[in-house]
């Protein structure tokens, strides 16, 4: 399994571009493919907020992760945030989202930042064995989300 900066791999942005809509195009339905395409090349930058990484078996895309500076519209207040953590269903329970979440925090941490959020509907679970905190939960555009931090230490 290989994590890399979706800058590195830009031929996976279409494909991914299409698993995210289909995922999460309830949350938005004024969100197209193409403006969702649009705004996954423009997070695609080779370091820093925002990064776009992904998770690759051979030439397999098997998930990605993105660091953001904003996600929820609602909570303005916060962020950078840990987004779009996705893993193809075949993948999954397999340590991947882990690995991409691991990746994230990592750059976050390279480059100063000392806390990171994320919303999640239904892998709390699993952030919470990852070392997340639960901020609150929030109904965001007709979905029940919780709002989780993880605080770095120096």
């Amino acid at each position: 399994m290989d994590i890399t900066s979706l800058a590195d791999c830009m031929t996976y942005v279409s494909e991914i571009s299409q698993l995210h809509h289909a995922e999460w195009e309830r949350m938005d339905r004024n969100l197209t493919l193409e403006s969702r395409t649009d705004a996954l090349k423009a997070a695609a930058g080779d370091e820093g907020i925002p990064s776009v990484f992904v998770a690759t078996n051979g030439n397999e895309l098997v998930g990605s992760a993105a660091l953001v500076e904003q996600d929820l519209d609602t909570h303005k207040d916060l962020g950078p945030w840990l987004s779009a953590v996705f893993v193809k269903k075949n993948w999954r329970n397999q340590g991947v989202a882990s690995l991409l979440v691991e990746r994230c925090e990592t750059e976050a941490r390279k480059v100063g930042v000392g806390k990171i959020y994320l919303s999640t509907e239904l892998a709390s679970g699993l952030y919470k064995k990852l070392g997340w905190e639960f901020v609150e939960r929030c109904v965001y555009r007709g979905v029940e989300l919780d709002v989780m931090c993880k605080e770095f230490t120096s």
